[in-house]
Order: C-alpha cells, then sequence, then structure tokens
C-alpha cells in the first residue's frame, strides 16, 4: 500500500514539474538520458527507481534531491509511512 501511493506520488510530481516547465516527455528524455517510456512508466508510478535516477531527475530540474522529494500529499504519505513501520517492528 505505501509503496503503490510513494510511487504514484513521486510520478505526480515529476509529471507536474515537467509540466510547469513545460518539457515533453520527450524533451525531458534528453535532459536525463533515460527513454521516454521509462519517463512514463515513473509517472505512471509503475516503476521503482534508484536513488542515483532520483537524483538525475533533481539536476535535470535544477533541483536538490530533497526539494524533488517534497510531496503534495506528504501528511498522508507520513501516516501511511508510520503505519507500515510499526506493523514491521
Amino acid at each position: 500500500m505505501i509503496n503503490k501511493f510513494l510511487l504514484q506520488e513521486f510520478g505526480n510530481r515529476i509529471r507536474h514539474i515537467r509540466t510547469q516547465e513545460n518539457l515533453s516527455q520527450e524533451q525531458l528524455s534528453f535532459k536525463t538520458g533515460f527513454h521516454r517510456t521509462y519517463i512514463g512508466m515513473i509517472e505512471r508510478g509503475e516503476r521503482n527507481i534508484s536513488l542515483t535516477n532520483i537524483a538525475v531527475f533533481a539536476k535535470a530540474f535544477e533541483l536538490t534531491i530533497d526539494e524533488l522529494l517534497k510531496f503534495d500529499d506528504s501528511q498522508k504519505l507520513q501516516k501511511l509511512y508510520q503505519l507500515k513501520t510499526e506493523v514491521d517492528i
């Protein structure tokens, strides 16, 4: 549950920033070196990407990693994460 929500939130964040910067997926693929279909999969929350790829997106958007990872619904994400970690303990 947390994983799917987190992937969707990250994908939404990438799409939001990309459209704010008036970039197509193809243009973003040139900036990042990632294939356009890979970017689409990330935006749809279908891929769980590595930290190094997150850093590539941050650099392409001229953001720090922590700026890139600021989600609109961070309170819900934090609540879900707390529930998951409490169960795991």
